[in-house]
C-alpha cells in the first residue's frame, strides 16, 4: 500500500486530508467524529475574542440544480468561550495522538498573540495557523485580510508568533490580492514554517431581485462575504502553484479551495501542497466523503507508482510556465468521432458563435456529423468542452513542419512562428 503520511512543516498526519478552519471543525465532538471517519487532521475553527454571529449567514450559487458550485458565508470566528475550546482541543489530542490538530488564531495586540499562543500550545496541539485571510467582519477590525493584504504587517505578526511558539506556525494567506507571491514571501520572512491558502474570496453571492436585498439577508440588509466551494478551485490552484514554482519560496504549502473529491486533492498535491484542507464539501455532504478521497488517492498512487506522498508533491510545478515561454508552433486540431457523435450540433453553434467558425454542417443534409475545416481550426478546445459525449471530440497534434518557438524567442529574433490561422 502507498504511504499516505503527510508532513507539512513538521505537522504529521496519517493522510493529507485535513478539515479546514470552519464550522466542520467548530467543536471537539465534531473533530472526533471526523477523525473516526478517516480525516488525517483538523484546523480548529479560528480562536480569538469570541464574537456574536449573525443570522442568516450562508448563501450559495444555484446552478443547474447543484447548490454547491459556489458558496458564501458571512460567519466570523468562534462564538464559543475560549476555555471551552481549549479544553476540547486537549481532549481531542489525548484521544487521537496520531492525528494532526492545528489551532487557528486571530487576535490584535502582541500581548494577545503571546497569551493565546501559549494557551494553544498547552493543549498539546501540533501546530498553529494564523488567520490572515478572513475577508469580512474581522478585517474591519484590523484583523484577517487587513493583515494578509499588507506584507509588512504579515511579516511582523508572523515574527511575533514564531517568537512565542514552540510548535510549527502556518500562515493562512488571503486571495484578495493581485499577486500572492509577495505575501507568501512575507510570511516566510517572518519565520513561518509553512503557509496555507487560499482563504475565502470577498464576494456578494447574489441578490433577492424581488426584495432588492443582497444575499444572505440579515433583517433586510446584507454584506460582502467569503466565496468558497468548487468554483474557487482554479484560483486556489493558481496561487498555490505561483508560490510553489518561485525559487525564493521554500516553505511547505497546505492547499485549500474547492476540493470536492480525490482528483481535486491530487491536483493540489501535484502543484506543491503537502496537505489539503476541505470545508465546503464537508458542509454539503458530511465527513464520510473522506473515505472516497483516501481510496481514490491510494489507487492513484499505485497506478502512478508513487510509494509515498512526498514523491508526488510538486510533480506538476515544472510544467507551469509563463505564457511567453509556451511553444507557439505546437498545433492541434479538433477531430470528431463519427461513431460517437449524436448530431446535437452544440460544437457547431459554439464554434460559430463563440470561437473561430471552423466547424460546419456537412454538405449532405442527411449527415448528422459536423465537419471540421482543419485549415481554419486553431485548436481552442471549445468544441470539446461543450460536447456532451465523452471522448467524441479529441484535440490531435498536427505536424506542421515548424520547429518549436516561443513568443519570447520570436521577439528576440531567434524563433520563427508559423502563420496565423482563423484570421477571417
Amino acid at each position: 500500500m502507498p504511504d499516505l503520511t503527510s508532513n507539512t512543516a513538521g505537522i504529521v498526519s496519517p493522510n493529507p486530508f485535513w478539515l479546514a478552519s470552519a464550522p466542520p471543525a467548530n467543536s471537539g465532538g465534531q473533530v472526533m467524529r471526523a477523525f473516526d471517519a478517516g480525516w488525517g487532521g483538523a484546523v480548529w475553527k479560528t480562536l480569538g475574542q469570541p464574537i456574536q454571529n449573525v443570522s442568516s449567514r450562508f448563501g450559495a450559487v444555484r446552478w443547474k440544480g447543484n447548490n454547491g458550485v459556489g458558496f458564501n458565508n458571512i460567519e466570523l470566528i468562534t462564538d464559543r468561550p475560549l476555555e471551552t475550546n481549549f479544553r476540547e482541543i486537549t481532549e481531542v489530542k489525548k484521544k487521537y495522538p496520531k492525528h494532526a490538530v492545528i489551532v487557528s488564531l486571530m487576535v490584535e495586540t502582541k500581548e494577545e498573540w503571546k497569551d493565546i499562543i501559549k494557551r494553544s500550545i498547552d493543549t498539546g496541539a501540533d501546530g498553529l495557523e494564523l488567520n490572515f485571510g478572513c475577508p469580512h467582519g474581522m478585517c474591519e477590525r484590523g484583523m484577517g485580510s487587513a493583515v494578509g493584504q499588507e506584507p509588512k504587517v504579515n511579516q511582523e505578526i508572523t515574527s511575533w508568533a514564531k517568537e512565542y511558539s514552540s510548535i510549527p506556525v502556518l500562515v493562512k494567506l488571503t486571495p484578495n490580492v493581485g499577486d500572492i507571491v509577495p505575501h507568501g514571501l512575507a510570511a516566510q520572512a517572518g519565520g513561518a514554517d509553512g503557509v496555507s491558502l487560499i482563504n475565502t474570496i470577498k464576494s456578494i453571492i447574489g441578490v433577492d431581485i424581488d426584495n432588492f436585498v443582497p444575499e444572505p439577508r440579515v433583517d433586510g440588509k446584507s454584506t460582502n462575504g467569503g466565496y468558497c466551494g468548487a468554483a474557487v478551485r482554479p484560483i486556489a490552484l493558481h496561487m498555490c502553484a505561483a508560490l510553489a514554482r518561485d525559487p525564493r519560496f521554500t516553505v511547505p504549502i497546505s492547499g485549500i479551495g474547492g476540493v470536492t473529491n480525490w482528483r481535486d486533492a491530487v491536483e493540489f498535491i501535484l502543484l506543491g501542497s503537502s496537505s489539503v484542507q476541505v470545508c465546503t464539501e464537508v458542509m454539503l455532504r458530511g465527513y464520510r466523503i473522506v473515505e472516497d478521497m483516501i481510496e481514490g488517492l491510494e489507487s492513484y498512487m499505485r497506478e502512478h507508482s508513487f510509494e509515498k506522498l512526498d514523491d508526488m508533491v510538486g510533480k506538476a510545478v515544472p510544467a507551469y510556465s509563463e505564457w511567453g515561454n509556451l511553444d507557439m508552433n505546437y498545433e492541434t486540431v479538433a477531430k470528431i468521432d463519427a461513431d460517437k457523435c449524436i448530431g446535437c450540433q452544440l460544437c457547431l453553434v459554439a464554434c460559430h458563435d463563440g470561437a473561430h467558425q471552423c466547424i460546419h454542417q456537412a454538405d449532405d443534409a442527411k449527415v448528422r456529423v459536423p465537419v471540421v475545416d482543419e485549415s481554419e481550426c486553431v485548436g481552442c478546445n471549445l468544441c470539446q468542452i461543450v460536447c456532451p459525449v465523452p471522448d467524441c471530440i479529441s484535440m490531435v497534434e498536427v505536424d506542421n513542419g515548424y520547429s518549436p518557438a516561443t513568443w519570447n524567442e520570436h521577439v528576440a529574433g531567434t524563433g520563427k512562428l508559423r502563420p496565423k490561422k482563423g484570421a477571417h
